[in-house]
Protein backbone atom coordinates (compact mmCIF):
# COMPACT_ATOMS: atom_id res chain seq x y z
CA UNK A 1 0.00 0.00 0.00
CA UNK A 2 1.04 3.49 -0.31
CA UNK A 3 0.79 5.67 2.38
CA UNK A 4 0.21 9.53 1.20
CA UNK A 5 -0.28 13.00 2.99
CA UNK A 6 -2.36 15.39 1.87
CA UNK A 7 -1.30 18.91 3.85
CA UNK A 8 -1.63 22.65 3.02
CA UNK A 9 -2.58 25.92 4.97
CA UNK A 10 -6.36 26.24 6.19
CA UNK A 11 -8.21 27.19 3.43
CA UNK A 12 -6.28 26.28 0.50
CA UNK A 13 -8.27 23.32 -0.93
CA UNK A 14 -7.43 20.22 0.94
CA UNK A 15 -11.08 19.15 1.89
CA UNK A 16 -11.78 19.70 -2.12
CA UNK A 17 -8.69 17.82 -3.03
CA UNK A 18 -9.33 15.03 -0.53
CA UNK A 19 -12.97 14.62 -1.61
CA UNK A 20 -11.89 14.20 -4.95
CA UNK A 21 -9.35 11.49 -4.53
CA UNK A 22 -11.86 9.75 -2.22
CA UNK A 23 -13.92 9.96 -5.61
CA UNK A 24 -11.12 8.37 -7.86
CA UNK A 25 -10.76 5.28 -5.37
CA UNK A 26 -7.81 6.14 -2.93
CA UNK A 27 -8.63 6.08 0.65
CA UNK A 28 -9.03 8.87 2.77
CA UNK A 29 -8.19 9.53 6.49
CA UNK A 30 -9.15 12.86 7.94
CA UNK A 31 -7.07 13.87 10.62
CA UNK A 32 -9.86 16.76 11.49
CA UNK A 33 -12.79 13.63 12.20
CA UNK A 34 -10.09 11.74 14.55
CA UNK A 35 -9.44 14.59 16.50
CA UNK A 36 -12.62 15.59 16.74
CA UNK A 37 -14.23 12.13 18.16
CA UNK A 38 -11.20 12.09 20.36
CA UNK A 39 -12.65 14.75 22.40
CA UNK A 40 -16.53 13.88 22.29
CA UNK A 41 -17.72 13.00 25.93
CA UNK A 42 -16.51 9.67 27.05
CA UNK A 43 -13.14 9.56 24.17
CA UNK A 44 -9.35 9.03 25.08
CA UNK A 45 -8.62 13.00 25.17
CA UNK A 46 -11.91 14.91 26.42
CA UNK A 47 -11.04 14.43 30.43
CA UNK A 48 -7.52 15.92 29.56
CA UNK A 49 -8.76 18.42 27.41
CA UNK A 50 -11.40 19.61 30.35
CA UNK A 51 -8.86 19.90 32.89
CA UNK A 52 -6.43 21.69 30.67
CA UNK A 53 -9.17 24.50 29.28
CA UNK A 54 -11.40 24.19 32.11
CA UNK A 55 -15.42 23.37 32.04
CA UNK A 56 -16.03 27.02 30.17
CA UNK A 57 -15.38 24.92 27.09
CA UNK A 58 -18.46 22.82 27.48
CA UNK A 59 -21.96 22.94 26.14
CA UNK A 60 -24.83 22.48 28.42
CA UNK A 61 -25.14 19.05 27.64
CA UNK A 62 -21.27 18.33 28.31
CA UNK A 63 -19.84 18.10 24.53
CA UNK A 64 -16.60 20.20 23.96
CA UNK A 65 -17.37 23.74 22.21
CA UNK A 66 -14.80 23.59 19.48
CA UNK A 67 -15.97 27.44 18.58
CA UNK A 68 -14.98 28.66 22.38
CA UNK A 69 -11.76 26.18 22.75
CA UNK A 70 -10.39 27.33 19.04
CA UNK A 71 -10.77 31.08 20.25
CA UNK A 72 -8.58 29.97 23.48
CA UNK A 73 -5.74 28.15 21.64
CA UNK A 74 -5.34 30.56 18.82
CA UNK A 75 -5.25 33.84 20.73
CA UNK A 76 -2.10 32.18 22.53
CA UNK A 77 0.29 29.68 21.47
CA UNK A 78 1.36 27.83 24.22
CA UNK A 79 -2.45 26.75 24.88
CA UNK A 80 -2.61 26.13 21.47
CA UNK A 81 1.12 23.62 21.77
CA UNK A 82 -0.83 22.23 24.60
CA UNK A 83 -3.85 21.31 22.92
CA UNK A 84 -1.60 19.61 20.50
CA UNK A 85 0.21 17.65 22.67
CA UNK A 86 -2.94 16.47 24.20
CA UNK A 87 -4.31 15.27 20.95
CA UNK A 88 -1.52 14.89 18.07
CA UNK A 89 -0.19 11.65 19.94
CA UNK A 90 -3.90 10.15 19.91
CA UNK A 91 -4.09 11.44 16.36
CA UNK A 92 -1.21 9.55 15.29
CA UNK A 93 -2.26 6.37 16.37
CA UNK A 94 -5.49 6.39 15.42
CA UNK A 95 -3.59 7.58 11.60
CA UNK A 96 -1.93 4.22 12.14
CA UNK A 97 -4.67 2.14 13.24
CA UNK A 98 -6.78 3.39 9.99
CA UNK A 99 -3.99 3.09 7.33
CA UNK A 100 -3.19 -0.82 8.71
CA UNK A 101 -6.30 -1.91 8.38
CA UNK A 102 -7.11 -0.39 4.91
CA UNK A 103 -3.68 -2.55 3.59
CA UNK A 104 -5.10 -5.38 5.59
CA UNK A 105 -8.07 -4.98 3.05
CA UNK A 106 -6.76 -3.87 0.60
CA UNK A 107 -2.90 -4.61 0.25
CA UNK A 108 -2.20 -2.39 -2.73
CA UNK A 109 -4.56 0.48 -2.23
CA UNK A 110 -3.75 4.20 -1.54
CA UNK A 111 -4.05 5.11 1.41
CA UNK A 112 -4.25 9.24 1.91
CA UNK A 113 -4.12 10.84 5.11
CA UNK A 114 -5.51 14.71 5.41
CA UNK A 115 -4.11 16.80 7.80
CA UNK A 116 -3.19 20.27 8.38
CA UNK A 117 -0.73 19.73 10.83
CA UNK A 118 1.12 16.89 8.76
CA UNK A 119 5.18 18.45 8.87
CA UNK A 120 4.38 19.99 11.82
CA UNK A 121 3.15 16.48 13.90
CA UNK A 122 6.73 15.09 12.18
CA UNK A 123 4.00 12.86 10.99
CA UNK A 124 5.17 13.27 6.65
CA UNK A 125 8.32 10.50 8.02
CA UNK A 126 5.96 7.85 8.17
CA UNK A 127 4.72 8.39 4.73
CA UNK A 128 6.06 7.45 1.26
CA UNK A 129 4.82 10.76 -0.41
CA UNK A 130 3.34 14.04 0.67
CA UNK A 131 1.12 16.35 -1.39
CA UNK A 132 0.64 20.26 -0.66
CA UNK A 133 -2.73 21.99 -1.55
CA UNK A 134 -2.24 25.98 -1.95
CA UNK A 135 -3.40 29.24 -3.14
CA UNK A 136 -2.39 32.47 -2.30
CA UNK A 137 -2.77 34.28 0.77
CA UNK A 138 -5.60 36.72 -0.60
CA UNK A 139 -7.80 33.71 -1.52
CA UNK A 140 -6.92 31.75 2.04
CA UNK A 141 -8.58 35.27 3.65
CA UNK A 142 -11.38 35.55 1.24
CA UNK A 143 -12.37 31.84 1.90
CA UNK A 144 -12.30 32.07 5.90
CA UNK A 145 -14.05 35.49 6.23
CA UNK A 146 -16.65 35.20 3.28
CA UNK A 147 -17.58 31.65 3.16
CA UNK A 148 -16.25 31.04 0.20
CA UNK A 149 -14.49 28.08 1.37
CA UNK A 150 -16.57 24.55 0.25
CA UNK A 151 -17.66 23.09 3.39
CA UNK A 152 -19.05 23.68 6.48
CA UNK A 153 -17.09 25.88 8.27
CA UNK A 154 -18.11 28.68 9.67
CA UNK A 155 -17.04 32.25 8.36
CA UNK A 156 -14.35 33.84 10.43
CA UNK A 157 -13.47 37.62 11.17
CA UNK A 158 -10.49 38.81 9.85
CA UNK A 159 -8.26 38.57 12.76
CA UNK A 160 -9.73 35.00 13.77
CA UNK A 161 -8.38 33.99 9.86
CA UNK A 162 -5.02 35.77 10.42
CA UNK A 163 -4.71 33.82 13.82
CA UNK A 164 -5.64 30.23 12.12
CA UNK A 165 -3.48 31.11 9.11
CA UNK A 166 -0.21 32.89 11.53
CA UNK A 167 -0.62 29.18 13.55
CA UNK A 168 0.43 26.82 10.71
CA UNK A 169 3.54 26.57 8.76
CA UNK A 170 4.21 28.95 6.10
CA UNK A 171 2.85 28.14 2.96
CA UNK A 172 6.43 28.29 0.98
CA UNK A 173 8.03 25.91 4.11
CA UNK A 174 5.49 22.98 3.32
CA UNK A 175 5.58 23.09 -0.45
CA UNK A 176 9.51 22.87 0.12
CA UNK A 177 8.97 19.66 2.13
CA UNK A 178 6.42 17.81 -0.21
CA UNK A 179 6.71 15.45 -3.34
CA UNK A 180 4.28 17.11 -5.25
CA UNK A 181 1.65 20.23 -5.18
CA UNK A 182 -1.75 20.81 -5.75
CA UNK A 183 -2.67 24.71 -7.16
CA UNK A 184 -6.33 25.63 -5.75
CA UNK A 185 -6.12 28.76 -6.81
CA UNK A 186 -7.90 28.53 -10.02
CA UNK A 187 -11.08 26.99 -11.27
CA UNK A 188 -12.71 23.09 -9.68
CA UNK A 189 -11.88 22.14 -13.09
CA UNK A 190 -8.25 22.81 -12.56
CA UNK A 191 -7.70 21.30 -9.23
CA UNK A 192 -9.91 18.32 -10.96
CA UNK A 193 -7.12 17.86 -13.34
CA UNK A 194 -4.54 18.16 -11.51
CA UNK A 195 -5.91 15.59 -8.77
CA UNK A 196 -6.66 13.25 -11.29
CA UNK A 197 -3.34 12.78 -12.59
CA UNK A 198 -1.88 12.78 -9.36
CA UNK A 199 -4.06 9.43 -8.93
CA UNK A 200 -2.91 8.35 -12.20
CA UNK A 201 0.61 9.25 -10.80
CA UNK A 202 0.25 7.33 -7.40
CA UNK A 203 -1.00 4.29 -8.76
CA UNK A 204 2.36 3.63 -10.65
CA UNK A 205 4.47 4.20 -7.77
CA UNK A 206 2.47 1.66 -5.58
CA UNK A 207 2.44 -0.61 -9.05
CA UNK A 208 5.98 0.07 -9.26
CA UNK A 209 6.59 -1.01 -5.57
CA UNK A 210 4.47 -4.11 -5.45
CA UNK A 211 6.52 -5.48 -8.58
Amino acid sequence: MLRVGLTGGIATGKSTVAAILRELGCHVIEADKIAHRLIEPGADAYAAVVREFGSGILTPDGRVDRSKLAAIVFADPSRLAKLNAIVHPLVLEAQDRELAEIKRGEPHAIGVVEAALLIEAGYHKALDYVVVTWCTPEQQLARLTDGAEIGSRRVLTLEQARLRIAAQMPPDEKRRRADAEIDCSGSLAHTREQAVALVTKLRQLETQRAG
